[in-house]
Parts: structure tokens; C-alpha cells; sequence
């Protein structure tokens, strides 16, 4: 599996709040998919008020 850095940003109460975190995944449709979850479930965001900007390889 491959290590991939993607940055984007989601709605928090004051605005939008950026971030940028690293998954493994084996491609980067996997990455984008792991990533909605994680931030998903951290924050209590959904799909909709996440919004990805870049995925590239670590």
C-alpha cells in the first residue's frame, strides 16, 4: 500500500477549517474514500461539508 497526503478543508462553526492528514491506501480513489470517513467521523461531518482539494503520494 502507498501513503498519500490530502489536504482540503469542512465546514466548522466559524467558517470553513483547512487540514491536511496522510492515509495508506492502495489508490488514491481509496485515499479520497478513508479520508471522508475519518473526517467524518471525527467531526461529525458529512460527505457534503467536506470538500477534498488534493490527494498526491507521499
Amino acid at each position: 500500500m502507498s501513503e498519500y497526503t490530502v489536504s482540503g478543508r469542512f465546514q466548522a462553526r466559524d467558517g470553513w477549517q483547512e487540514f491536511e492528514t496522510n492515509v495508506e491506501a492502495p489508490n488514491e480513489d481509496v485515499a479520497r474514500e478513508r479520508t471522508y470517513a475519518n473526517v467524518g467521523s471525527r467531526h461529525g461531518k458529512r460527505r457534503t461539508q467536506v470538500e477534498l482539494e488534493e490527494v498526491r503520494a507521499a
